[in-house]
């Protein structure tokens, strides 16, 4: 059957039905299905709506704290964004023996060639000679770019033969 037609047999069937029913019974069945009616209306609309709301309410604080951070951040970054980085300071014999020096390290010898450092150091702290790589990485953007290292009999000593390169990324 078509379409058009179930609908005008069912339309039919209704106002039989409602032919068939005295006025008190449609007064109740038409409370009943208002009553039918609003609680779906309710149920699928209004319900949902109202529980969404709560927690978008108790949700604003916490999104307000974070648009507050971002904000912040944002900024942080403008501020930072016109800031050129650091200038490192050419690499020289004598910068690299005092920052020996300064981790208490003392080198056989240094010699520059270039854009390469090659650093002999004796009997020295293993430990304080990682710190002083991680410095010069940090400070003269030097890494290693070739190492033969020897572990002496005493505990946390090596010699050393380090070839140091500048980093690419000045």
């Amino acid at each position: 059957m078509n379409l058009p037609g179930l609908l005008h047999q069912s339309g039919q069937s209704l106002a039989e039905f409602w032919a068939a029913r005295d006025t008190r019974e449609r007064a109740l069945l038409a409370v009943a299905a208002i009553t039918v009616a609003l609680g779906l209306y309710y149920a699928l609309l209004v319900a949902p709506a109202l529980t969404g709301r709560g927690q978008l309410h108790k949700n604003l604080p916490e999104l307000r704290q974070q648009a507050a951070q971002l904000q912040a951040l944002a900024q942080e970054a403008a501020i930072f964004s016109g800031k050129s980085a650091p200038v490192v300071a050419a690499v020289s014999e004598e910068s690299i023996r005092t920052a020996l020096a300064h981790q208490g390290l003392q080198p056989q010898s240094v010699t520059l060639s270039g854009e390469l450092a090659k650093v002999q150091l004796t009997a020295v702290s293993f430990s304080g000679m990682l710190e002083w790589l991680d410095d010069m990485q940090k400070t003269a953007k030097l890494s290693v770019a070739d190492a033969n290292i020897v572990a002496l009999p005493q505990p946390d000593r090596v010699n050393a033969v380090l070839t140091l390169r500048r980093s690419g990324n000045e």
